[in-house]
C-alpha cells in the first residue's frame, strides 16, 4: 500500500497536479548512466522509474553538457541597479497635454477627437496608412 507522497493527484481532465517530484543531481546521473548501458534505451529507463522519457533525454543533454554535477547550484545572476527618471502615473491620472516646445522632433501626426481624445503617430509615416487614416476619420 502506498502512501499520500506515492499518490499522483489529477483533474477532472486527468492532467496532473499538486507538488511535482523532485529528482537529486544523483539519481538524475543514475537514470541517465543506465540508458547508456548496452541493451537500455530511454524509454526502457524512463518507464523503470516511472519518469518521462523527455525528461531522461533533458538530464541527458545536460550531463553531456556537464552540468549535471553533484554539488554543483546554479549561479544566480547579478542584479543590476535600475533608476527610473520619470514617474510612473495611476490609473486615476492623466498625463498633460503636451506643449509646442515638448513636441518630439521628426515625423508626427496627431488628431484630436471631439470627445478630447488624441491620435498622435509618431514616426515614419507612409501614404497608404496616412489615407486610410483619413478616410477613416472623414467617414464619421
Amino acid at each position: 500500500m502506498g502512501t499520500s507522497a506515492d499518490m499522483v493527484m489529477t483533474d477532472k481532465l486527468g492532467r496532473r497536479s499538486g507538488p511535482r517530484r523532485q529528482y537529486s543531481i544523483a539519481e538524475k546521473r543514475s537514470m541517465v548512466e543506465q540508458t547508456q548501458a548496452p541493451g537500455d534505451s530511454v524509454p526502457e529507463v524512463a518507464l523503470r522509474h516511472g519518469v518521462n522519457a523527455n525528461l531522461i533525454s533533458v538530464w541527458r543533454r545536460l550531463y553531456e553538457q556537464g552540468r549535471l554535477i553533484e554539488g554543483a547550484t546554479s549561479k544566480q545572476p547579478a542584479l543590476l541597479p535600475v533608476k527610473v527618471s520619470t514617474p510612473t502615473l495611476l490609473p486615476t491620472e492623466h498625463v498633460a497635454a503636451p506643449t509646442s516646445a515638448a513636441k518630439p522632433p521628426g515625423v508626427w501626426i496627431e488628431v484630436e477627437f471631439a470627445g478630447g481624445q488624441r491620435l498622435r503617430i509618431q514616426g515614419r509615416v507612409d501614404r497608404g496608412m496616412l489615407k486610410d487614416l483619413i478616410l477613416a476619420l472623414s467617414s464619421r
